[in-house]
């Protein structure tokens, strides 16, 4: 099995992006445990969602841009690359705002040098695609593995009711426009449109000329990759709401409205120690997943327009967003919250195409999908949809 791990792993770094600081750590302040079932929720669909994405390429020998440009006409194809471009950009927003925030928190950089220090350690991580793909696999695994023995610590550090968690994992529960908006924001910081396309990438070429009877094989292997990549995706973003819930709701502090408040709060609640571990976790998750990030934005120009960046102008291009929103002032947490919810409302362009190519048996072959994956596909497409429509109308209604 080790020679197909390593795909879901890399595009696992988006679901614990510092998009998904933001949002779960401010629900859980807010709200306490009430929306930990979106996080519960939001994991599944990305578990499905990643698994049709990985099933394209083995099928396809192609990515999800490349069998767009494929497939829609040309007016279709320009449109859902612009749209791809912008889900780039509010990515990387979120990504360098995060690493930046942490270096801040950690040796009281200002933002603007820390997010400029961002982009350059980025674009040294990607340097070791030079190498193969090994490589950097194996560091962007060492840096999920990272985050995730954070948060082990952190848990350990506050004391979670167990049955309030297992209570709100399972029911669905709103409390006004302001908890829509955060289960929005929670679904773009999880379900991630970039790394749909990426994943497609990271299997179109691992084993070329496959038989059908090989495919299958693959595909089961990489289905596994996927299982245990986004669980352990979902086990850290619920551990960052119920750390949220336990330390700052229940003690009072649910008016914590951004990370540098949670970081500065954890040390006379927690201790010392849990305010280092939060904010190496941060800076370790804005490192790895903008350079996630900037190989789906490669992989996305690709494949919709057959042209690509070198790889330094790539990175400035993503990373300009970032850096005029840090230099001119605004609020970092909310900035994460609302590039999250940018992330959600672009979802549509990445998942209804994958839908649609996953169910067609000329394309797919073998591999094909059954009525039943189609239908619960469509399912959370349509899940996203209406969640997006409903803030869309609350937020109105509210301003009128």
């Amino acid at each position: 099995m080790l020679p197909f791990l390593g795909p879901a792993f890399i595009a696992s770094v988006a679901y614990i992006d510092p998009g998904n600081f933001a949002t779960n750590i401010q629900s859980g302040a807010q709200f306490g445990y009430l929306l930990l079932w979106v996080v519960v929720a939001s994991n599944l669909m990305a578990m499905l969602i990643q698994t049709l994405s990985a099933k394209l390429g083995i099928a396809t020998g192609m990515n999800l841009a490349e069998v767009c440009r494929e497939q829609f006409a040309r007016p279709v194809v320009l449109g859902l690359w612009l749209v791809s471009e912008l889900v780039a950009m509010a990515t990387d927003v979120a990504e360098v705002l995060g690493a930046a925030i942490g270096l801040n928190l950690l040796f009281g950089l200002p933002l603007l040098p820390a997010g400029l220090l961002t982009g350059a350690l980025t674009f040294a991580i990607l340097g070791l695609q030079r190498r193969g793909f090994r490589s950097l696999e194996f560091v962007i695994s060492v840096m999920v593995g990272v985050i995730a023995v954070c948060y082990v610590a952190e848990t350990i550090f506050d004391t979670p009711n167990p049955g309030e968690i297992i209570r709100h994992a399972i029911v669905p529960q709103f409390q006004g426009t302001e908890s829509l908006l955060l289960a929005v924001g929670i679904l773009g910081a999880t379900v991630m449109p970039h790394v749909v396309f990426l994943h497609s990438h990271l299997t179109q070429d691992r084993i070329p000329s496959l038989r059908p009877e090989q495919a299958r094989r693959v595909f089961h292997f990489e289905a596994l990759d996927v299982i245990l990549a986004m669980t352990l995706a979902g086990l850290v973003n619920a551990a960052m709401l119920i750390m949220a819930a336990a330390t700052f709701n229940a003690n009072g502090y649910a008016d914590i409205a951004s990370i540098e408040d949670a970081h500065a709060t954890l040390t006379p609640l927690l201790g010392p120690a849990s305010a280092v571990v939060f904010a190496v976790s941060l800076l370790i998750s804005g490192l790895s997943s903008s350079t996630v990030g900037t190989m789906a934005g490669q992989v996305v120009m690709q494949g919709y327009v057959r042209r690509t960046l070198p790889l330094w102008l790539r990175r400035l291009v993503t990373l300009a967003p970032a850096i005029v929103v840090i230099a001119i002032g605004l609020n970092p947490t909310y900035t994460l919250v609302i590039s999250q919810v940018i992330l959600s409302f672009c979802l549509p362009a990445a998942l209804v195409p994958l839908v649609l190519f996953t169910r067609r048996g000329d394309l797919m072959g073998v591999l094909v999908n059954r009525p039943i994956t189609t239908a619960l596909a469509t399912g959370v497409c349509g899940v996203i949809v209406v969640l997006n429509a409903a803030l869309v109308f609350r937020v109105l209604a509210g301003a009128s």
